[in-house]
């Protein structure tokens, strides 16, 4: 299994540019890595905390550890590396780390590389990011590292019969920090017992939101006191049942806000001329009376989470197909949270679906339903929402458990 890894690695390293020529997602993904070592050797001989994100979700897993550690280890340079460009693209120029990378592809002469420059004093992967060659490199130096937020799963590779060669890359962790009982079970059963279940860190992370301000003088022009749904990080399957919902069900007294994940400039204008209420962009927002529109889109990045804190409603995008956005943004406002069906990897949505602080639905009737019900019994929607603060409140304290134990190492 180790020599068919290392060969995948390889022919990956062939075809990859070749289909980049066609993928603008894989051409970012080949491009950015091009830049990664000469970006790193700045980091050459310092003294720097390496943390390591597949994605954006994930990022935001290490951001509240990155934010305590500045405060306590200035002398530290931070060296954040995404293996996603939808994660370095948006967080590509984050303050608080010295260096924003690609890590490189997993191939023994980069991996080697990679640590002998870097030299991590330690090394902080997020959630579910396993790469062997890496992780045994690091091992070999005898690099603290640590798994953070961690997820576990049975169809994991580490938990096969013919996993030996992964669950080896395991032994490189000095510490997992895990999400749940069942990720300890797993880690447990093949002999690993450097677990702790700490939970998720992005808790922390929401939670803190509540404390900045979140007004928007144009979010409160536009809702103008009216009952307000906020649908965020829409795909264009969400975006057919909330059009439909809009064209067919939405009273002169609801307003809507969409944040589309696409923000292209015509994919935009394509969901605007499927509404026929009356629609304001955000980007063509000036010297426009916000009030006199029922529907706001918002052409830009940032902002989403101010937005959900003038919301009565949440819609998240992403799990009817694409993959479940952040539902915890919203929740933490103690707002109700309406999803898609596929929602069965985030545990928060499992959780929240389970306890009925959040609604899955499934298709047209059910999403017509769910937003129906929301807006007209508003004891239903109070209580829905209270059950979302609640659970954030349950669930903070991850951030410090495992900056107490880094404290102890670094």
């Amino acid at each position: 299994m180790k020599f068919l890894y290392n060969l995948v690695l390889f022919k990956a390293t062939i075809l990859l540019p070749i289909i980049g020529l066609f993928n603008k997602k894989i051409k970012l993904f080949i491009n950015g890595r091009k830049e990664t070592f000469s970006k790193i050797e700045v980091l050459k001989n310092k003294k720097t905390i390496w943390f390591h994100a597949a994605s954006l979700g994930e990022f935001e897993q290490a951001r509240p550890i990155i934010e305590e550690l500045k405060k306590g280890y200035n002398n530290y340079k931070i060296l954040v590396t995404f293996f996603s460009p939808s994660g370095y693209e948006i967080r590509k120029n984050y303050k608080l780390a010295d260096v924003v990378c690609y890590l490189p592809l997993d191939t023994k002469s980069n991996a080697k590389k990679f640590i002998e420059i870097v030299n991590p004093k330690m090394a902080i992967f997020i959630k579910y990011e396993f790469w062997p060659n890496i992780l045994n490199e690091l091992k070999s130096k005898e690099i603290s590292t640590i798994l953070v937020s961690g997820i576990l799963r049975e169809k994991q590779l580490f938990f096969k019969s013919y996993g030996g060669f992964m669950r080896e890359s395991l032994k490189a962790f000095h510490h997992f920090f895990v999400q749940n009982q069942e990720s300890k079970k797993l880690l447990n059963s093949i002999d690993f017992n450097n677990v702790t279940v700490a939970g998720d860190t992005r808790f922390d992370r929401v939670s803190k939101i509540l404390e900045q301000d979140n007004s928007l003088d144009f979010i409160t022009e536009f809702k103008n006191g009216k009952y307000t749904i906020v649908a965020g990080s829409t795909w264009q399957e969400d975006e057919s049942l909330l059009v439909n919902y809009i064209n067919n069900n939405a009273e002169e007294d609801e307003n809507f806000i969409i944040a589309p994940h696409n923000i292209k400039v015509d994919a935009v204008l394509e969901l605007q001329k499927l509404i026929n209420k009356k629609t304001v962009l955000f980007s063509n927002r000036s010297d426009k009376n916000l009030s006199e529109y029922q529907v706001f889109i918002i052409d830009t990045i940032g902002i989403l989470t101010k937005i959900y804190a003038n919301a009565n409603v949440a819609y998240v995008g992403g799990g009817l197909k694409t993959g479940l956005h952040n539902i915890l943004e919203p929740a933490t406002f103690g707002i109700p949270v309406v999803i898609g069906n596929k929602y069965d990897k985030f545990k928060e949505a499992v959780d929240l679906v389970k306890i009925g602080g959040c609604l899955s639905i499934n298709n047209q009737k059910e999403f017509t339903e769910s937003l129906l019900k929301l807006k007209e019994d508003q004891s239903f929607r109070n209580l829905t929402g209270v059950i979302n603060k609640r659970y954030i409140k349950d669930n903070l304290g991850a951030t410090e458990q495992i900056i107490n134990y880094l404290n102890n190492k670094i």
